[in-house]
């Protein structure tokens, strides 16, 4: 049962910011965008030194449980123009957790199975992009600011410039991943999202048409997910090909590394980990430690346990842990938990990994939210030797649990991980991507753990470290003041 919101109502006069996203935590989501969205917004409304209201818009999704639902109110409904179209748009509202959300239904777009990945995900899209300003006349809130996420909502900074041009309005859209560009033929801007004459230029690019592009185009203040990543971009091989379209917007563009929710994870009070456990003592983590390795079947030697939870695909650097770890299993005295799936060529490796050191290794090519809080909390390193990573989430995860990281410093892995091999520092950090580069990092966090003293004065140490979005939160809170003066 969801518990009666009982936050009081923001003042009149509060700087009203829209938050404009495919994907939101606990009603969607499919990794680290929904999670943001599900966060952000309630940790800016939470700063009683500040006076906004942010709120939330999101797709009702068909997935969405009827625990949500039915706490739902309905606002209102219309028909909405996607180019030539007129379609169905309900609107519903929900205030949950210090946050009021808005979901808008329409049943062919998005009652199916899975979010992304349809044939007319650029119609579907194009929809929700519309429906952010045409619900306003059913939520009576005028937002001074539009935040919009991804590619999936770049159209609404495009739609603001070309159709709506709403006074006292600013837009702010953030690039979570650039590689995903909502790129299509040049027929969509006519026949799917249905820009005026003279205004195909916003989506055009390279013989196509590029939502992101034309976000970034068009949008009053685009953000990323780290500031290293926002400088990342203006190179060719992190943009894909927008490099020259970041490059003259940089005077607009920022970088906010995210935050975690410290709530959902959090030792001291976790009840899905062995047993829980604080900075001021760590005794419950060798508990979780124990725990962890009797259900997977490893021996407990005291070894150390390295664990990596992941997507299995090249960009989480799978390829430099595939050439090395066989090598060092043969050489070094660890044990390795696998957690993701992906590609097959990556599970099959792990699952022969597995078979090979039935004694050191366990894959678990699965998913599971409550395997992954065990793991976090039972391991003594962490790998995340990723080749681009915009933000990242696992490698705070893993420091909030007092599990050390191994990282390459890209993207927010730089911004969050600091090498403490000279001393002070959180994890053991590697900056070139090649396989002895990585090798070497993982040697010298398998070295230290021989050292009890030091280990446990990193652990303490990664345990004091503040993910919380409370950082992030005044970060953005000074962007949408900014933004609101333009």
């Amino acid at each position: 049962m969801i518990k009666k919101d009982k936050t009081k109502t923001p003042a009149k006069d509060a700087l009203r910011v829209l938050f404009c996203t495919p994907e939101v935590t606990p009603f969607s989501g499919t990794g680290g965008l929904g999670e943001v969205s599900g966060s952000l917004p309630a940790a800016l409304n939470r700063l009683t030194e500040k006076n906004i209201d942010c709120r939330v818009i999101s797709p009702l999704y068909g997935s969405i449980s009827q625990e949500y639902r039915k706490d739902m109110e309905f606002l209102g409904y219309k028909d909405i123009p996607v180019s030539w179209r007129s379609k169905y748009m309900g609107v519903f509202s929900l205030r949950r957790g210090g946050v009021t959300y808005y979901f808008i239904d329409n049943e062919e777009y998005f009652k199916r199975d899975g979010q992304y990945g349809f044939y007319d995900d650029c119609e579907r899209y194009a929809f929700f992009s519309r429906a952010v300003f045409e619900s306003i006349d059913f939520t009576g809130f005028i937002p001074d600011i539009i935040h919009a996420n991804d590619w999936q909502t770049a159209l609404v900074p495009v739609y603001q410039d070309a159709i709506y041009h709403r006074r006292f309005l600013s837009t702010i859209f953030t690039i979570h991943n650039i590689e995903y560009q909502g790129y299509y033929g040049t027929e969509v801007i006519g026949d799917v999202i249905g820009l005026p004459a003279g205004a195909d230029h916003l989506l055009e690019f390279n013989g196509g048409a590029n939502l992101i592009k034309g976000g970034i185009d068009t949008a009053n203040i685009v953000t990323t997910v780290s500031p290293t990543y926002a400088d990342e971009l203006s190179y060719p091989f992190f943009a894909y090909g927008l490099d020259g379209i970041v490059n003259s917007a940089k005077h607009k563009m920022t970088g906010i590394l995210n935050g975690i929710d410290v709530k959902t994870y959090d030792p001291e009070h976790d009840k899905m980990i062995a047993a829980t456990y604080s900075a001021a003592d760590i005794s419950g983590k060798s508990t979780c430690k124990k725990s962890m390795l009797r259900e997977a079947g490893l021996p407990d030697d005291g070894a150390p346990l390295v664990s990596m939870i992941s997507r299995l695909v090249p960009a989480k650097g799978i390829d430099l842990v595939r050439g090395t770890i066989e090598g060092m299993l043969s050489q070094a005295d660890f044990k390795l938990i696998v957690l993701g799936t992906g590609n097959q060529e990556y599970e099959d490796f792990f699952r022969y990994l597995e078979s090979k050191y039935p004694d050191k290794v366990r894959a678990f090519i699965t998913f599971n939210s409550q395997l992954s809080h065990k793991l976090y909390s039972a391991s003594d390193i962490f790998l995340m030797p990723s080749k681009t990573e915009p933000c990242g989430l696992s490698q705070m995860i893993a420091m909030r649990y007092g599990t050390v990281p191994v990282v390459r410093a890209t993207g927010g892995l730089r911004d969050s991980v600091s090498d403490c091999t000279m001393g002070e520092g959180t994890g053991f950090v590697f900056e070139n991507y090649d396989m002895s580069s990585f090798a070497d990092a993982l040697s010298r966090a398998i070295s230290l753990y021989g050292n009890k003293k030091s280990w446990e004065a990193l652990v303490r140490y990664d345990l004091k470290q503040d993910f919380s979005w409370n950082r992030s939160a005044l970060e953005y809170m000074k962007l949408y003041e900014r933004a609101a003066q333009k």
